[in-house]
């Protein structure tokens, strides 16, 4: 298959990349920089340059491309507006992959994030959040699921709050760049909440298993750890970089802030079960050992 990737250089798009190589895909994947361009070529990919905004790129990507998957998204977390333009970009990006493939019946996979549910791990039988900093993420992919009813084979790979890949990545990542930018391991709330992880490269396979063969309008966990408290993580954070821990405001961890001190686990046993998706690589508090100082 030939599969048109945006985000391929991300922790996770760099690690699909590398899968649909080694399973016999070939890649065509989108490069805003010379050096992006770079190290698609490295890899083993095609390059198509362009932003995630040139929506005339996007089409002609998807246009010669037997099946899409979308992984782009913008790079400043910032502020509550900053993480709002990315969302608004990803979403007029994905809705253009979308209705480029109406009518085809190929594929295209995109990611959003595991829900959280009061009380319970989430499973992939729980909508995603329609309210709080990431709702409109939700609208955007609800809406790529809906066009299974329009000859779209698109399909949704949810991702728990940390993506990692020696020790850096998602949430934790996150922790570890404020950690060393203010002396601190400072988590939200009392630190039992939970957060879920994967392996970029266990979360790979996913996407993979996900473009070859899932139902149209599907949506899928790439959990492999269900939820490690963040007190756990931060200890383990605080540890390799010499650093005291301690619990700040939610108001420290920027617009991510109200998630961050949400308690979330989430399960991938109807994953596992019907796509026989099976984690192999380091658990994240395993993975975290690799942080340094």
């Amino acid at each position: 298959m030939h599969v048109f990737v945006t985000g391929g250089t991300g922790t996770i798009g760099s690690a699909v990349v590398t899968e649909l190589l080694e399973g016999g895909h070939t890649v065509l994947a989108l490069a805003r920089s010379d050096k992006s361009a770079q190290a698609l070529t490295d890899a083993g990919a095609r390059v198509l340059r362009g932003q995630l905004a040139d929506l005339d790129v996007l089409r002609a990507g998807a246009r010669q491309a037997d099946g899409v998957i979308s992984l782009a998204f913008g790079s400043d977390y910032s502020t509550a507006e900053a993480l709002e333009r990315s969302i608004a970009e990803e979403s007029a990006a994905m809705a253009t992959l979308g209705e480029e493939l109406v009518g085809s019946d190929r594929p295209i996979v995109t990611v959003s994030g595991t829900p959280w549910v009061p009380g319970r791990a989430a499973t992939e039988a729980d909508p995603l959040p329609t309210e709080g900093p990431v709702a409109g993420r939700a609208r955007s992919v609800t809406a790529l699921l809906d066009l299974a009813t329009r000859g779209v084979r698109a399909t949704a790979v949810r991702m728990p709050r940390t993506v990692h890949n020696e020790g850096k990545g998602g949430f934790a990542g996150l922790l570890t760049d404020q950690a060393r930018r203010t002396g601190v391991v400072g988590y939200p709330g009392d630190g039992t909440q939970r957060w879920p992880a994967v392996h970029a490269r266990d979360a790979a396979v996913l996407f993979r298993l996900a473009l070859e063969s899932a139902p149209a309008g599907t949506a899928w966990h790439a959990v492999a750890d269900e939820g490690d408290a963040v007190r756990d993580i931060a200890a383990v954070i605080g540890r390799r970089l010499g650093l005291p821990v301690e619990p700040v405001p939610q108001e420290n961890c920027g617009p991510f802030g109200p998630i961050f001190a949400t308690d979330q686990p989430a399960t991938s046993a109807h994953t596992r079960e019907v796509l026989g998706w099976q984690p192999k690589h380091p658990s994240l508090l395993e993975d975290l050992e690799n942080v340094r100082p």
